[in-house]
């Protein structure tokens, strides 16, 4: 329990702290910055791009998670079945 707590206050506080992140690449963004001052379109290609790049992680991990839960999941089948012999004579 007392793991938990502390691996909690961890995410916490990680989840807390924002940095500025320049994430991208030099092609990118030279690409961008032309595009978007002369009126061009291919900054809406580059955000669909984007858009694909985060969608296809989660929706991988949702079907991993959809197969497990389908596999591991318990039945709650209750049999009764009577113990008396079958004479087939």
């Amino acid at each position: 329990m007392k793991k938990f707590v502390l691996l909690a206050g961890l995410v916490a506080v990680l989840c807390c702290i924002t940095l500025m992140a320049d994430a991208q690449c030099a092609m990118c963004g030279t690409t961008v910055n032309t595009s978007a001052g002369e009126g061009g379109k291919s900054t809406a290609g580059l955000n669909t791009a984007i858009l694909y790049m985060l969608a296809i992680p989660y929706l991988a991990f949702m079907g991993i998670g959809i197969l497990w839960y389908k596999k591991y999941r318990r039945k709650q089948i209750v049999m009764q079945m009577e113990e008396n012999k079958i004479s087939l004579n």
